[in-house]
């Protein structure tokens, strides 16, 4: 099985990111079911490894806080466009949970992951093409939602196909308290 933790968002968080899913041609659209907020990708495993996971995951203790997404962005690779995604408002709280989620895994077993946590929500994926994304960013820039409630940790399993990736949430982990 292939698994990641991450946020799942609420339906009217994914309806608004879900306005800015259009307008560029060639991208492959996140389907507004499937948009969270990668904590740690884990990757493939067996059964073993997902219930330590889950043991691990179990532990963490953290009051529930909001968040917020703020702005649009891209990652590239050698000046070819391969995602672009919204951004979170920056979240003391956000980066703490995410260092708890990354420990949990390591105590699992799993080896620290490679990249510097950047979060975000994708909203398209690329092929590696070169777009001109000026009318894109110029439209949607200065895009921002409400502040909402995380209140979970949710692991998912990943399944890719010819259509995309398909995601399926497993298990919530709940955060203690209301957010304020």
């Amino acid at each position: 099985m292939r698994l990641f933790v991450g946020i799942a968002l609420p339906p009217d968080i994914r309806l608004v990111l879900g306005m800015l899913c259009s307008g560029i041609s060639g991208a492959r659209w996140v389907n507004t079911e499937n948009m969270h907020m990668t904590l740690r990708f884990i990757g493939e495993t067996d059964g073993r490894g997902a219930s330590d996971l889950n043991m691990a995951l179990d532990d963490i203790q953290m009051p529930a806080f909001n968040i917020a997404f703020f702005g649009i962005g891209h990652f590239s690779n050698k000046s070819r466009l391969r995602a672009i995604w919204a951004g979170v408002e920056a979240n003391e709280a956000l980066l703490k949970l995410q260092a708890k989620v990354q420990k949990a895994a390591l105590r699992a077993g799993f080896k620290p992951e490679g990249r510097k946590f950047k979060p975000h929500v994708t909203l398209a994926r690329f092929r590696g093409q070169q777009i001109d994304l000026r009318d894109y960013f110029g439209a949607n820039g200065a895009f921002s939602t409400a502040p909402f409630s995380v209140e979970a940790v949710t692991l998912f399993e990943s399944h890719l196909g010819r259509g995309g990736a398909h995601y399926v949430a497993l298990k919530d982990y709940p955060l203690f308290g209301k957010s304020p």
